[in-house]
């Protein structure tokens, strides 16, 4: 499916209901398949999220979780404590090509019973679940905080906890405290100081009376905030569920968009977003090292603005469900940008989006199975009326989006 977009009459004010964080939701699926007694309120919609619930759910010696990064790491550790349960873990293509060797070498470190049933260091996987007694592990910690939070869900149900040393640079730590937040909440104890996490023992049988309320997801938010931002002075947008104490830490968009002349209002259930004034801003430098997922959504959003931009952090987009750098690098450039890209880094020359030669073309933007692509060049429809490729690859973490982006005054065409 292609979507056609179109900006004719943006809306001045628009109310919109964001589903709940597929980062928290898929976490607290794990902890309630090893703890039943939790509930989960507002859990994500995402495709992600229902991939990963059925999975937990299908008594089968094959699961394909398709394009779900997330499900492949949080299930090998889960069916890796799964007594007595083997199973082969599978992906699509994408899938295939992307590491988890560092995750696997974690857990095999614990006891654990895995194999790679083709290229070493890949999915897929075969998972013989046994019971782990070893407690301590240690894992790179700048390679994925998706490995580390594998490690941390399943840590409490094993009889001795576990010690986990990080060695080296963290990456994406906001994503590992998320973790830590939600096993609190469910009366784990931890402690995290410098690069050591302890995770103590909770019992299986332990009763659990905890309801979990899902915060709205923040990496969905960002999408408005850059409407907002390209949008006139004034144009305002209502999203909720938000609060001001988040665990997630894509939060950061609320200091990162004052840039762009976007203010937050929190009010009760929800985040008020205002452009206010224009830019001042000729050159935005930000090391996104704790929220590289934020990385599209920036580089698109300078862009429009004709605002240069140098970020840093990025090396793991390079094994996203695309190279990440690389895509932004060549869907920018059919728009005129002059864009430099590093195995950490990218960097975007001050430009006018509107010269010419490059306004009445039209553009198709592809998106490389790659949901975050689609969804950070939507808003560029405020400068250029553009059609967005296999759009519906927004299913993996917002089926609304197209939805949504209507109720802000976008036309949306479907081809």
């Amino acid at each position: 499916m292609n979507v056609h977009l179109q900006s004719n009459a943006i809306h001045p004010y628009s109310e919109i209901q964001i589903c709940g964080s597929k980062s928290e939701s898929n976490r607290l699926l794990i902890l309630q398949a090893i703890y039943p007694e939790i509930k989960i309120e507002n859990l994500s919609t995402s495709e992600d999220t229902r991939l990963l619930q059925n999975a937990l759910i299908l008594n089968e010696k094959s699961i394909d979780i398709h394009h779900a990064g997330t499900a492949m790491r949080f299930l090998t550790a889960y069916f890796a404590t799964q007594k007595n349960r083997e199973v082969v873990l599978t992906g699509s293509d994408r899938m295939k090509q992307r590491p988890i060797g560092e995750l696997v070498n974690a857990l095999s470190q614990l006891g654990a019973q895995i194999e790679y049933l083709e290229k070493e260091g890949f999915p897929p996987l075969k998972i013989t679940g046994t019971e782990i007694f070893q407690n301590k592990v240690s894992i790179h910690a700048a390679i994925s905080s998706q490995f580390i939070t594998a490690l941390l869900l399943i840590a409490p149900s094993l009889k001795n906890g576990m010690e986990i040393e990080l060695v080296g640079k963290i990456t994406s730590q906001p994503y590992i405290q998320m973790t830590l937040d939600l096993l609190n909440q469910i009366g784990v104890k931890t402690t995290f100081k410098d690069n050591k996490i302890t995770i103590d023992y909770l019992d299986k049988t332990t009763s659990l009376s905890t309801t979990v309320h899902v915060e709205s997801d923040w990496s969905s938010a960002s999408y408005f905030y850059s409407f907002v931002a390209l949008s006139p002075l004034k144009t305002k947008t209502s999203l909720s569920i938000y609060k001001k104490n988040s665990l997630q830490g894509d939060a950061a968009l609320v200091a990162i968009y004052k840039n762009f002349g976007v203010q937050t209002t929190f009010q009760k259930n929800n985040i008020l977003i205002k452009k206010t004034t224009n830019p001042k801003t000729e050159t935005l430098n930000l090391a996104l090292h704790n929220t590289p997922d934020l990385a599209q959504t920036i580089v698109v959003t300078c862009f429009g603005l004709g605002i240069a931009c140098h970020l840093t952090g990025l090396h793991t987009l390079k094994i996203k469900e695309t190279d990440r750098l690389e895509a932004l690098k060549k869907e920018l450039e059919k728009l005129g940008a002059v864009i430099s890209i590093s195995e950490e880094s990218l960097t975007l020359a001050s430009s006018s989006f509107l010269m010419q030669e490059y306004s009445e073309k039209a553009v198709f933007i592809k998106t490389y199975n790659d949901h975050r692509m689609a969804m950070a060049f939507a808003p560029l429809v405020l400068k250029k009326t553009l059609t967005i490729e296999d759009a519906n690859v927004v299913d993996k973490s917002y089926p609304k989006f197209w939805l949504d982006l209507q109720k802000a005054g976008v036309q949306i065409i479907i081809k």
